[in-house]
């Protein structure tokens, strides 16, 4: 019997949702109802009164009011369906998915179309003979590897044809630096079909390793002495024409760099939304590649905001602070809501990064050091509050605020179990 996966991303970036029968039911195959307090439980069960969530108030239902396409499973006889959630038929305040749609309506009524590509870094591990977690063991890995080698297991081989098969459009898949870690890059989309398609594809390879016994972890820095995990955030923007207008002549369009000026103003408060755990500042630190400071450059990895200008046809911003514990719509629309204030106010961008990055840097701000001063931060932002979703921003920081303090005292250890099943 065919069935449907119905599936919202919640704060957490937890992929929640329900399997219903695929048939001709209309009410049943246009909304599904959940309760509000999906929102409101923490990684680890406790209900919390979250703003938005009416734990107060009874726990009220909300409804998935589901997309008419549907996306092909990789599990059997499953089809996928993905949704907006709703509050008494108007928007549910706390859907990110709902959010991102919005502003993309606003940068419509700037003459923009934004184009997004996701780029994720991950790392495998395996079971020791103690079935305790263990860094996925691949000794001849390097940096661009491929083959057994690099992945003696095929975990990438087999998430490559199963993403061919439902339609999720890879770009490359490699090894990244460390042993056990590797790069997953997705191609180009208008901005909520890149980010659905992050959604699904980051869910479909950790079950395609978990059926194989392996844990694919998207957690920022599940290893202590190894690189970190990021989460690139391209962007590119279309005008009315469908022309890319990120670069002019082989340089910055004016646009661009009042959108970058815009991102650069509230790096600090961003922090939060694009690194929203614990675990995530230990990846952020000076000279590294995970954008740390304030700055940017063309072809720079060594800076938060990295341009490439020279094709006009394919010019783009890499935005590279972010890692794969945030939620994909959260994070894109916070990004595209501070260039879109950028863009308004004509703001000015400041000098390039022309410095090293490692030894040496020009940029005195950078994020904060955790995640409570990273919070401190949006709270004290109340523009960019606003402007992502006053109430989605309040309760991202109660929730947030929470999970900082259940970590507090933790050690490395004790925090990367804390989220490895998870993410």
């Amino acid at each position: 019997m065919m069935k449907n996966r119905v599936l919202f991303c919640d704060l957490h970036g937890l992929p929640r949702g329900k399997y219903i029968p695929a048939d001709n039911n209309i009410e049943r195959s246009q909304k599904v109802g959940f309760a509000q307090g999906a929102f409101s439980v923490s990684l680890d069960r406790d209900l919390l009164t979250v703003p938005g969530t009416n734990i107060l108030n009874g726990i009220p239902d909300m409804e998935l009011i589901l997309d008419e396409e549907e996306h092909k499973s990789w599990l059997p006889q499953t089809n996928i369906k993905l949704g907006t959630l709703y509050e008494k038929s108007k928007p549910f305040g706390l859907c990110a998915r709902g959010r991102l749609i919005e502003t993309i309506e606003e940068l419509s009524g700037e003459g923009l179309t934004p184009m997004i590509g996701i780029e994720l870094e991950a790392y495998a591990f395996e079971k020791d003979d103690n079935g305790t977690w263990r860094p996925y063991n691949t000794p001849g890995a390097f940096v661009y590897g491929t083959g057994p080698f690099n992945d003696p297991r095929g975990l990438l081989d087999q998430i490559f044809s199963t993403a061919y098969d439902c339609n999720l459009p890879v770009e490359s898949l490699n090894g990244e630096y460390d042993n056990g870690q590797f790069e997953l890059t997705l191609r180009f989309d208008n901005a909520l079909k890149a980010c659905d398609n992050t959604f699904l594809f980051k869910l479909m390879a950790r079950e395609i390793a978990f059926k194989n016994d392996l844990l694919l972890t998207f957690l920022p820095k599940p290893i202590p002495e190894r690189g970190g995990s990021g989460f690139h955030i391209n962007i590119s923007f279309f005008d009315g024409a469908g022309n890319n207008v990120i670069s002019k002549n082989g340089k910055l369009s004016d646009i661009s760099k009042f959108f970058m000026a815009g991102i650069l103003k509230h790096h600090e408060s961003l922090s939060s939304f694009l690194a929203p755990t614990v675990n995530s500042f230990a990846r952020l630190e000076p000279a590294s590649m995970a954008g740390y400071w304030a700055n940017w450059a063309e072809d720079h990895r060594l800076v938060t905001l990295r341009t490439s200008t020279k094709s006009e046809s394919s010019a783009r911003l890499e935005h590279r602070t972010a890692d794969c514990s945030c939620n994909p719509y959260l994070a894109v629309t916070a990004l595209l809501q501070a260039g879109m204030m950028g863009i308004r106010g004509k703001e000015p961008l400041q000098e390039p990064e022309d410095l090293d990055g490692l030894e040496n840097v020009r940029a005195t701000r950078h994020v904060p050091s955790n995640l409570d001063r990273a919070l401190d931060a949006l709270e004290k932002d109340e523009k960019l509050c606003e402007s992502v979703g006053d109430l989605i921003s309040k309760a991202h920081i109660f929730l947030k605020r929470d999970e900082a303090k259940r970590l507090e005292g933790k050690n490395l250890d004790e925090i990367r179990d804390y989220y490895l099943p998870f993410i």
